[in-house]
C-alpha cells in the first residue's frame, strides 16, 4: 500500500473515491455513528451529578475510524438531534430534553465531546492510530480535554470545589482507561488490516 493511503482514517478504505455515492456513505456512516453515540450515553454509572458512560470510548473509536472531518460531522449531528429534542443524551429525557438538557450540568461534556473527536479524527489523519502510543497521547489529550471543559462549566453551575469532586475526580481512572483502550484497539484493528496485506505499512 501507498504512503497516501497509510495516512487516511480507517473508513476511507472502504468509502467511494468521489461522487454522490462517497457522499452517501459518509451520511450513512455519520447517521450510523449518531445512533451507537446515543446508545452508548444509555450505558451509564451514577458518580453524582454527571454519570459515567462507554460514550467518550465510542466517540474516540468513531473519531479514529472516521477521521477529523467526518468524526466531528458524526458529533455535530449527535448534538443537533439531541437539541432538535430527541433523547439521545444520557439523562434524556429523565432530567430535560432539548436545549434545556444541553445548558445542564453535561453541558461542558457535550463540547468535550466535539473537541474529543477532533482531537482523535485529526491524529488519525496523521497515521497516529497505526501507533498505540502515539495514539494514546492522542486519546488521553482528547480526555484531558473533556474533563477540563467538562469541570469549567460545572463550577459555574455548582463551584469549583464540587465540581471538581463530582465531575473530574471520578472519572479521571476511568478515562485513562478507556483512552488507552482506544488506542489499542484502533492500532490492533490496523495490524490485523496489514496481516491481510490491507493496511499499508
Amino acid at each position: 500500500m501507498s504512503e497516501a493511503i497509510a495516512s487516511r482514517p480507517l473508513v476511507s478504505l472502504a468509502l467511494p473515491e468521489s461522487g454522490a455515492a462517497r457522499l452517501a456513505a459518509q451520511a450513512g456512516l455519520a447517521l450510523t455513528g449518531s445512533l451507537l453515540l446515543a446508545l452508548s450515553a444509555k450505558t451509564k454509572v451514577v458518580l453524582g451529578p454527571v454519570d459515567m458512560s462507554m460514550q467518550s470510548l465510542v466517540i474516540m473509536l468513531i473519531a479514529a475510524g472516521f477521521g477529523f472531518r467526518l468524526g466531528v460531522a458524526t458529533l455535530l449531528l449527535y448534538i443537533a438531534e439531541g437539541a432538535m429534542g430527541l433523547p439521545v443524551f444520557q439523562g434524556t429525557p429523565e432530567k430535560g430534553i432539548g436545549l434545556a438538557y444541553m445548558v445542564g450540568p453535561t453541558g461542558g461534556y457535550l463540547l468535550g465531546f466535539v473537541a474529543m473527536a477532533a482531537i482523535v479524527g485529526a491524529a488519525a489523519d496523521r497515521g497516529f492510530d497505526r501507533n498505540p502510543l502515539k495514539m494514546g497521547a492522542a486519546t488521553v489529550a482528547a480526555s484531558a480535554v473533556v474533563l477540563a471543559l467538562g469541570f469549567a462549566w460545572l463550577a459555574v453551575l455548582i463551584g469549583a470545589d464540587k465540581a471538581w469532586q463530582f465531575g473530574v475526580a471520578p472519572f479521571i481512572l476511568p478515562d485513562l482507561v478507556k483512552a488507552a483502550l482506544a488506542a489499542c484497539v484502533t492500532s490492533a484493528g490496523w495490524a490485523a488490516l496489514r496481516g491481510f496485506g490491507l493496511g499499508g505499512r
